[in-house]
């Protein structure tokens, strides 16, 4: 079992904020540090405002050594994936092969109202998604000195000589591996069966997990792919504390209630996290990212680092 730090700077974060935190994430030992791909708060004034994932993620390239870095998710709706595939394959070659590469296909509408970013309507966004994931891989896994075509209901690319590449080509289709998450019945298990090398479920119970990790795992089958072939991961909100009073007073720095971080989240002492991160394994369970919220509280992570990841590194699925 592996643990992670999954970060939500739109609620109000600076690159150097979030470079703190890296930092500290890499120190300590933890897997990797991710971070959404939002331009708008969710709640609060977000100030001082919302940064760029690739931007914030090609800073921390040149500044960490040795941690993994990515998105969870980056949206679909917001670059054309010709694009994308650059800006990705270059923080790729930034980091030395460090990236990681999740994309979903966006669902904020607000967001995308704020800063005129266009929002088809569901069925639009994931056939958009669809042949990104075919694009953008297709770019990564052509051979130099070939070209990539594409010829698809939104997007067409002719004589592109598919470059830069990007360090890494060990992905299931080639490049960075691809993370692809949610709870869709069909269409999401089919496409991580397809193109992912990790699926992510985000904040949802044992049960839900239980379920669509089965989706995907029928449909890597109906595809004649291992499902042993992906990792399997959650995302959970962190609220950990030594005792009851430091764990109430990390909740209400994010603005949640004890009892319902403990049934929703991690929450409570480090043994009963331990505790909880056992019966996601038993699901499945590889990987563990934990959203930490408060981007000031570094002695968070000092403790789970040193009371929870130790109990959990040996944990199997």
């Amino acid at each position: 079992m592996e643990l992670r730090v999954f970060t939500e700077p739109q609620q109000g974060a600076t690159y150097d904020d979030l470079l703190r935190v890296a930092l500290a994430a890499e120190e300590l030992g933890f897997g990797a540090f991710f971070r959404s791909d939002h331009y708008l708060t969710m709640g609060g004034d977000g100030l001082p405002g919302s940064t760029d994932a690739w931007t914030t993620l090609a800073g921390l390239a040149r500044e960490t050594t040795s941690i993994r870095l990515g998105t969870m998710m980056t949206s679909a709706t917001f670059r054309h994936p010709g694009v994308l595939a650059i800006q990705a394959a270059q923080v790729d070659q930034m980091s030395g092969g460090r990236v990681e590469f999740g994309i979903g296909a966006g669902w904020f509408t607000q967001e995308h109202t704020a800063y005129g970013i266009p929002f088809p309507d569901t069925k639009e966004r994931f056939e958009r998604y669809a042949e990104q994931l075919e694009l953008i891989t297709g770019l990564w896994s052509t051979p130099v000195g070939e070209t990539y075509d594409f010829a698809g209901t939104h997007y067409r690319l002719a004589d592109s000589p598919a470059l830069p590449k990007p360090v890494q080509l060990a992905g299931h289709r080639g490049g960075p591996p691809v993370l692809i998450g949610g709870l869709g019945a069909r269409k999401t298990p089919a496409l991580a069966a397809r193109y992912a090398d990790e699926f992510n479920l985000p904040f949802v119970d044992l049960e839900t997990t239980a379920t669509q990790f089965g989706r995907v795992r029928a449909a890597c089958e109906g595809v004649e792919r291992d499902p042993a072939d992906l990792t399997w991961s959650n995302a959970l909100v962190l609220c950990v504390g030594s005792d009851e009073a430091e764990i109430s007073r990390r909740a209400a720095a994010i603005g949640r209630e004890v009892d319902e971080l403990r049934l929703n989240g991690l929450a409570g002492t480090p043994e009963e996290v331990v505790d909880k991160i056992g019966r996601y394994a038993e699901q499945g369970a590889q990987r563990i990212y934990l959203q930490t919220l408060d981007l000031t509280d570094l002695d968070h992570l000092r403790l789970v680092a040193a009371e929870v990841m130790p109990k959990v590194s040996g944990l199997r699925a």
